[in-house]
């Protein structure tokens, strides 16, 4: 109540009548009102004006990359349309296309091994991982309900499947590592919204993530 006042606000009901009979909130009134007195009352140290400096000296937007967006887009939609091609049997491979299964499999194993030793690429390796896990089982069901393929041959694709899930708990994992603990009291619970928290008692630090590069025109 004595915080809605100094700061002009409305009051949820008047203190007046708990000051006159509790001296310790009548001095911490008094002596909040003279530091809110010295705070207004000082005035600001003068500032330079460099925005034109600042602006002179920041380089010009250089667009939001659209020439490299348009042309990733491109090669996507190519690379999508032959993979229908190859899945709806109108390319053929031969030989070939088993060298290029074998290299997607060794690819998913270096991303997997690296994803292991360092825990923070595990999520940039979800999306892709998780749209091929996603359509080799639904192609694998169909091949299975025609009996094109045997259940010995779709036990390989566990291993996949496997450490798709995994990838997603170390992605987990790595991401919750940075969330903040809650701050113990001093009696040793924790701590509620509202309550007096120990200062004494600092929370974990949020581990450091990654960060979106500021655009140049907001630079200054």
């Amino acid at each position: 109540m004595l915080s809605a006042r100094l700061d002009g606000e409305a009051e949820p009901a008047s203190p007046d009548e708990h000051l006159t009979s509790c001296a310790a909130c009548r001095e911490w009134f008094a002596g909040a009102e003279r530091l809110r007195r010295a705070m207004l009352l000082r005035p600001a140290p003068p500032v330079p004006d460099l925005t034109a400096a600042i602006l002179e000296r920041t380089p010009a937007p250089s667009g939001e990359g659209w020439g490299l967006r348009i042309a990733l887009t491109v090669v996507a939609i190519a690379q999508l349309g032959l993979a229908f091609a190859e899945l709806l049997g109108t390319a053929h491979g031969g030989i070939h296309l088993g060298h290029e299964s074998g290299a997607w499999n060794l690819a998913v194993g270096i991303g997997l091994l690296t994803a292991a030793l360092r825990p923070a690429t595990a999520g940039g390796q979800l999306p892709l991982l998780t749209g091929f896990v996603g359509v080799l089982l639904v192609w694998s069901a169909g091949d299975l309900a025609a009996g094109q393929v045997t259940l010995s041959r779709l036990a390989t694709h566990l291993l996949v499947v496997l450490g798709l899930a995994l990838l997603y708990a170390v992605h987990r994992g790595e991401r919750d590592r940075g969330t903040p603990l809650p701050a113990a009291t001093a009696d040793g619970g924790e701590s509620t919204p509202g309550s007096t928290v120990d200062t004494a008692v600092a929370p974990r630090p949020r581990a450091r993530g990654f960060r979106r590069q500021a655009h140049g025109r907001h630079a200054a």
